[in-house]
């Protein structure tokens, strides 16, 4: 009952997504699974749009340095998952002969793609009947099923199992079943305001039935503003635009103070000096951006990965 209920329900409801068109490639729901971790789907849309113009096929990736994959990620955060995609397309090229790999093992073993993505791309691009469990599902599962306001912090195995149990047998139906689940939790059953009246199993619901009770928790929203995260992104906005290695001292002091010409990073850094970072959040910043392989030293300055 409740698969045909929120099958038929997802059936009318559907957004209209690019990587649930028939005609989306493998590589086109990879690079949407990736980019929609973290990240709202208005802000993936474009960007997967350009990127999909750019980089058709996984060679296509492959063959640019991985220093392109991360300028063409733009402000979608979280930017070293432009260097996993980038290290999977190679992968895929070297591996598998530039096709995507077509199951759950294979997808898996590639850089950067874990057992939730690996899920996702076996189902949403090859048909496969695999258990995908994502926020959303988790979400709607906790109440739905268990009577929970929220699911546990952190994936459990008893989730898991749950998850199992409800995927359907059949794998088309399953595949529109992960698909329409994911979907009633990123647009009815929401994290803080759910729409319980637009919801098509709310009569089914036991966490309705045990009067709402709250979370037995409170999730923790993410800092921003003065973090090191909001100065590395200041940073990495600075170097999308450099045209060639930064100098050091050019994050710390206006350009005109140093005698350089912005050449097109002026922009980016006037942002990152309104900042006012103190230089020892700037220094862990480059730091860290080095580390993490998202910009490298070249002639003396900082520039994107070649």
């Amino acid at each position: 009952m409740l698969h045909r209920q929120i099958n038929n329900w997802f059936a009318g409801i559907a957004r209209d997504l690019p990587w649930r068109k028939p005609e989306c490639s493998p590589w086109g729901v990879l690079v949407s699974e990736i980019m929609l971790q973290q990240t709202p789907v208005v802000r993936v849309l474009p960007v997967w749009q350009e990127w999909l113009k750019r980089w058709p096929t996984p060679a296509g990736l492959a063959g640019e340095p991985a220093g392109e994959a991360v300028r063409s990620w733009g402000r979608l955060g979280y930017p070293r998952r432009a260097l996993r995609l980038h290290a999977a397309a190679v992968a895929i090229v070297e591996h598998h002969r530039g096709r995507v790999p077509d199951n759950y093992a294979e997808l898996l073993a590639l850089p950067g793609v874990g057992s939730y993505t690996a899920a996702a791309v076996a189902a949403f691009a090859y048909g496969r009947r695999e258990t995908v469990v994502d926020t959303n599902i988790r979400r709607v599962h906790a109440r739905l099923i268990s009577g929970a306001a929220l699911p546990a912090p952190a994936l459990t195995a008893a989730e898991m199992r749950l998850a199992a149990q409800l995927l359907p047998d059949n794998d088309g139906t399953s595949v529109r079943w992960n698909a329409a689940v994911m979907e009633l939790g990123a647009l009815v059953c929401t994290a803080r305001a759910p729409k319980c009246s637009d919801c098509p199993v709310s009569d089914s619901c036991a966490w309705r039935a045990a009067g709402e009770p709250p979370p037995s928790y409170v999730p923790k929203g993410q800092a921003w503003h003065g973090t090191d995260r909001q100065v590395r992104g200041a940073v990495m906005a600075v170097l999308r635009a450099a045209e060639a290695p930064v100098p050091p001292e050019m994050f710390q002091r206006e350009p005109a103070d140093l005698g350089f010409a912005p050449a097109g990073i002026g922009v980016p850094l006037g942002v990152l000096h309104r900042l006012n970072s103190a230089p020892e959040q700037l220094e862990r910043a480059l730091a860290g951006l080095l580390v993490d392989g998202l910009a490298e030293l070249h002639d003396g300055g900082f520039r994107l990965p070649a």
